[in-house]
C-alpha cells in the first residue's frame, strides 16, 4: 500500500526541548501547527493507517522533530491540497561487500524529493574541531553532503538522537550494550510506539518509542508494572494479585550507596536475569537508538531509587559491561520521565564516574547517546572540568598549570572527552607557542550560577563498592 504525504489543517502544541535532527526519511506530509515553526507548514510522514469503528486514524512522524512527538491523528488534521508521493530509487551499490549506507528495509527503497533533501545525521570530518557544537543545546539542521563526496556511514544509528563522537565512527555495529544499537532491522513496526500507557507505582508514563513487549499487551489501554520487580500484567487486578505475592520492596542485588533518601543498587545481569530483562523492556520505551538485547549476563545494572515508607522506588538506572575493552563505563543510561529535570541525570553520571575512580580507570559512555543524554553529559563534563580549573591556585605568582592527563586522572573522564569539552567551551587558545586555557567572566559567572542550582551530589564516603576483576572469573 502506497503511503501518502499530506498536510495538517489544525495545530498541535510543540513539546519543549523535543526538536531533533532530520530523520531523512522519504515519505513526508506537511502539517500546519500553531506553535510549530511560526505556524508554517511542517512536513510529516504517514507510517500506518488503522480503522476503529469506521473511523480512520493515521500514525504520523513529524519531519525534523523527535519521534517521541509521533502520534495518531484523524483525517481532519490532514490537508489534501499538498501531497508528496515517494519515488523509486536504485539501491546503493555495495563496495567490498559492505553497503555504503544503512541496511535497506522496505520503507527505505523510496527516496524523498530533491527539494526537501536533509540527510539523516551530519558527520564531522576527522579534522573538524569540537567547537562547532552549538552552545545553546538546540538541535542542528543537517547539511546536505556535497556532490561527489561520500559521507561516512554511521552504523550506530542515524536518526534524531544520534550525535557526533570525538572517538570516530565505528565501521560496523558493536554488539555491546545491554540494549544493543543495531538498526539493521529498523522497520515500520519498530518506528511506531506500540504501548499506549504504562502504570508504574504512583506514576502513569506515556512511552516515547517502540518496546518489544508481548504483542498481546500492545492493544491494552494501560500496561501495569510492579514497581519493585518490574513484572508486567494485563490489568490492575493482575497487578494487585501479584503484589500480594511479591515480597520485594527494592531492586534485587546489593545496595552500594545510600545518602538521605537516595540509594543505588548493583544488579548482576546473570544472577537477576528476569529483573534485568524487564528493566531493559521498560528502558526501551524511552531510548530510541537501542534495540533490545536479551543476553544480560555480561552486564551490571545500577538502579537509583528514592526511599519512602512504602519502599525504594526506581528513579533511573545505567548499565555497564563487566569487561569493556574500550573503557566504556556506561552502556545505557536513563532517568524516567517523572524524575527528569530534577538533577537525577547528572547524579547518575556522577555516580558512574565515582565507580570508575574506585576502579582506577578513566571511562566514557557508549555511543550514540540520546539527545537528552548528550545534553546531560555535556553539562556534567563542563561543570566538572570548570570546577577543577577554577580551583587551581597559582604558585610563586605564576599562572597555574595543568595538563589534559591530570584533568583526566582527577575526574576519571576519558582524555578525548576532556579535549572535546574544552573545545566545546572554546577555552583553548594558542599563545606564544603554547596552549593556554582562558576563562572569561561569562564562563565563570555561568558556572557559578549552575553550581548553585546543582543541589544533588554524590558523597564518596557513602559509597561501599569493591570492584571485581571479571577477567579472572571463569564465569560471569
Amino acid at each position: 500500500q502506497q503511503r501518502r504525504q499530506i498536510m495538517s489543517k489544525s495545530g498541535r502544541r510543540k513539546e519543549a526541548g523535543s526538536q531533533g535532527l532530520a530523520s531523512g526519511h522519504p515519505r513526508r506530509e506537511c502539517f500546519k501547527e500553531e506553535g510549530l515553526a511560526n505556524s508554517t507548514n511542517t512536513l510529516a510522514e504517514i507510517l500506518s493507517v488503522k480503522d476503529i469503528s469506521g473511523r480512520k486514524l493515521f500514525y504520523v512522524h513529524y519531519i525534523d522533530f523527535n519521534k517521541r512527538l509521533d502520534e495518531w491523528v484523524t483525517h481532519e488534521r490532514l490537508d489534501l491540497k499538498k501531497i508528496q508521493f515517494p519515488k523509486k530509487e536504485a539501491k546503493t551499490p555495495t563496495k567490498n561487500g559492505l553497503p555504503g549506507s544503512r541496511p535497506g528495509s522496505p520503507e527505505r527503497e523510496v527516496k524523498r524529493k530533491v527539494e526537501v533533501v536533509s540527510p539523516a545525521t551530519p558527520v564531522p570530518s576527522e579534522t573538524a574541531p569540537a567547537s562547532v557544537f552549538p552552545q545553546n543545546g538546540s538541535a542542528r539542521r543537517a547539511v546536505a553532503a556535497q556532490p561527489g563526496r561520500k559521507r561516512k556511514s554511521n552504523c550506530l544509528g542515524t536518526d534524531e538522537d544520534s550525535q557526533d563522537s570525538s572517538d570516530g565512527i565505528p565501521s560496523a555495529p558493536r554488539m555491546t550494550g545491554s540494549l544493543v544499537s543495531d538498526r539493521s532491522h529498523d522497520d515500520i513496526v519498530t518506528r511506531m510506539k506500540n504501548i499506549e500507557c504504562i502504570e508504574l507505582g504512583r506514576h502513569r508514563l506515556k512511552p516515547w518509542y517502540f518496546s518489544p513487549y508481548p504483542q498481546e499487551l500492545t492493544t491494552l489501554p494501560v500496561l501495569y508494572l510492579c514497581e519493585f520487580c518490574l513484572k508486567y500484567g494485563r490489568s490492575l487486578k493482575c497487578l494487585q494479585r501479584h503484589l500480594t505475592k511479591c515480597d520485594l520492596r527494592h531492586p534485587p542485588g546489593n545496595e552500594i550507596y545510600r545518602k538521605g533518601t537516595i540509594s543505588f543498587f548493583e544488579i548482576d545481569g546473570r544472577k537477576n536475569k528476569s529483573y534485568s530483562q524487564n528493566l531493559c523492556l521498560l528502558a526501551k520505551c524511552f531510548l530510541d537508538h537501542k534495540t533490545l538485547y536479551y543476553d544480560t549476563d555480561p552486564f551490571l545494572f545500577y538502579v537509583m531509587t528514592e526511599y519512602d515508607c512504602k519502599g525504594f522506588h526506581i528513579v533511573g538506572y545505567f548499565s555497564k559491561e563487566k569487561e569493556s575493552t574500550e573503557d566504556y563505563n556506561v552502556a545505557c543510561i536513563l532517568t524516567l520521565p517523572p524524575y527528569q529535570r530534577r538533577g537525577y541525570g547528572k547524579l547518575l553520571i556522577e555516580f558512574s564516574y565515582e565507580l570508575s575512580k574506585v576502579e582506577g580507570k578513566t571511562g566514557t559512555p557508549e555511543k550514540p547517546l540520546s539527545d537528552l543524554g548528550l545534553l546531560s553529559y555535556r553539562s556534567y563534563w563542563s561543570q566538572t572540568i570548570l570546577e577543577i580549573l577554577m580551583g587551581l591556585k597559582s604558585e610563586s605568582g605564576e599562572r597555574p598549570q595543568i595538563t589534559i592527563n591530570e584533568i583526566s586522572e582527577i575526574t576519571s573522564i576519558k582524555k578525548e572527552d576532556v579535549i572535546s569539552t574544552l573545545q566545546y567551551l572554546n577555552l583553548i587558545n594558542y599563545y606564544k607557542g603554547q596552549y593556554i586555557l582562558t576563562l572569561s567572566e561569562d564562563i565563570v559567572d555561568g558556572h557559578e550560577r549552575a553550581m548553585l542550582k546543582r543541589l544533588l551530589r554524590i558523597d564518596s564516603k557513602c559509597l561501599h563498592f569493591t570492584p571485581k576483576d571479571w577477567s579472572k572469573r571463569g564465569k560471569w
